[in-house]
């Protein structure tokens, strides 16, 4: 048997599978595909996680749109955070090209152009579905790790947390907690004192100027009502293909805290809200988070491990998070750990740290007797990359270094024209776009406040009138005291005149 008949049958017997999957394209040997030997990823490892990495221009983008089609195409929601707003084309079909059509004949696949159900989402002011959550939902202990609070910080958070559930205080926008921070420090002090203890300025101070932070990139427009459901991400299409939900985040890439507060609230929702799902044999869905490194770039160590701990957890509620970015290197080792897809495109070799970034790369994929995986990882032509992934058992499938499918949909992004006519075709726009700002801690403070302002200021104006009515009393005493009935006056003044008589009489004589 020839070397070539060898990796073929290789090939086949580490993909083969019993139940439904999606087809990443053809394994390649010595820089050609080998007729047949499809890189096959089962439907039931899909919640297992994934990275797909690799250099600028290397087809990442690219194989994360054919990741996505082919999930939609099976029934499988996805959610797509485009930073580079690319990712759009998803809702036109591909206008074909001849080289997609070259590409196809050597993997041995057809190539069928079509468009995808498409949701458009975002975060600030671009137009689509409004993401929106309340610091309520968020809870103390996750606002607490996003604003990298010490011990004794998180503990006064969680007891504004607790006030607010104690006198039914909405907590619904970052207004309203900066309100009871600086109530729980000014006009409520000596309530706070009484029921839950002694809060330091200072570190309210602290916690205050976090927030400010927080707000400065845009936070205050993610924070508030209508809150997202996170359901409304698994719909499916009449066609029965799951909807792609692309957040639109261009314009927050230089806000990496907006990104990571936003990224981990939605995490935290998921997990709370979808059911355990055990082993299954389909993801209920499936989150792409592209330019991954932002989140880990400031990440301080308890944001870490909130993200590893919900990395273990989620997967068993059916989602599976893909994380794209340029290195493995720039996913920490706890979370790299519990991928179980690795999509790896070409690394550049231009600088000594480069070439020590590849060795751990390499090291990163089973040992192949067919590969130099140092060597093809730096050979990899554009849509070409290395494939590890789990086989329904949970093993890793043999390394292979894949020609990938090209995409289905269009490999470009939408005019604002077809824009428009998505986000006015949606049905969740309508329901979302409505900024509402219901009563809540702030408005109910203030109330409490001038209430309080109120009653102080009657009170001093009855004590005004008391001490005002004992001054008028007490005048009015000092009045009668002092005036002389009219018969004593007569007869002080005839004993006075008497006197003075008296004496003139005296000296007279």
């Amino acid at each position: 048997m020839s070397t070539k008949d060898e990796f073929y049958a290789h090939i086949e017997k580490g993909y083969t599978t019993k139940g439904d999957f999606i087809t990443m394209g053809a394994a390649m040997l010595d820089g050609e595909t080998v007729s047949g030997a499809h890189v096959k990823i089962p439907l039931k490892t899909l919640n297992r996680h994934g990275l797909i990495a690799g250099a600028t221009g290397t087809g990442k983008t690219k194989t994360l749109q054919v990741i996505a089609e082919n999930l939609s195409d099976k029934g499988i929601p996805v959610l797509l955070m485009d930073l580079k707003g690319d990712l759009s084309g998803l809702a036109q079909p591909s206008p074909g090209h001849p080289k997609i059509d070259e590409r196809h004949e050597k993997i041995g696949l057809p190539f069928e152009p079509k468009s995808f159900p498409v949701e458009i989402l975002s975060l600030s002011e671009q137009d689509g579905v409004k993401l929106r959550a309340t610091v309520s939902e968020f809870g103390p202990v996750l606002l607490s790790r996003i604003l990298d609070l010490s011990e004794v910080q998180e503990g006064i958070v969680a007891v504004v947390f607790k006030y607010c559930d104690d006198n039914k205080l909405p907590l619904l926008d970052l207004k309203d907690f900066k309100k009871v921070l600086q109530y729980a420090t000014g006009e409520g002090k000596a309530e706070f004192t009484k029921d839950y203890g002694r809060i330091s300025t200072s570190s309210t101070g602290t916690i205050l100027r976090k927030i400010i932070e927080l707000e400065q990139q845009g936070a205050d427009l993610f924070f508030g009502e209508k809150s997202f459901e996170v359901d409304d991400l698994t719909r499916i299409d009449e066609n029965g293909r799951g909807y792609i939900n692309i957040i639109r985040l261009t314009d927050i890439q230089d806000r990496p805290k907006l990104f990571s507060t936003f990224m981990l609230s939605l995490l935290a929702e998921v997990y709370a809200t979808f059911p355990e799902q055990g082993d299954s044999d389909r993801p209920e869905l499936i989150l792409f988070i592209d330019e991954a490194h932002l989140i880990f770039k400031e990440a301080s160590t308890a944001l870490l491990d909130q993200i590893e701990s919900i990395v273990k957890l989620i997967r068993s509620k059916g989602i599976g998070l893909y994380f794209v970015t340029q290195n493995p290197t720039d996913v920490p080792n706890a979370v790299l750990a519990q991928l179980g897809l690795k999509v790896q495109h070409a690394l550049r070799a231009f600088t000594a740290r480069d070439r020590k970034a590849i060795k751990l790369t390499a090291e990163n994929y089973p040992i192949s007797e067919y590969y130099d995986t140092k060597e093809v990882l730096t050979s990899l032509g554009i849509g070409e990359a290395l494939i590890s992934a789990l086989d329904e058992k949970g093993r890793p499938t043999p390394l292979a270094a894949t020609m990938l499918r090209a995409p289905m949909s269009r490999m470009d992004i939408l005019t604002e024209g077809e824009l428009r006519t998505v986000i006015d075709n949606s049905k969740l726009v309508s329901k979302y776009s409505e900024d509402i700002d219901r009563e809540s801690a702030y408005e109910m403070l203030n109330e409490k406040i001038e209430k309080a302002e109120k009653e102080a200021e009657k009170e001093k104006e009855k004590e005004e009138a008391e001490k005002e009515k004992e001054r008028s009393r007490r005048t009015t005493s000092r009045r009668r005291s002092t005036r002389q009935n009219p018969v004593v006056k007569v007869l002080t003044s005839a004993t006075f005149i008497r006197g003075v008589l008296g004496v003139l009489k005296k000296v007279i004589r």
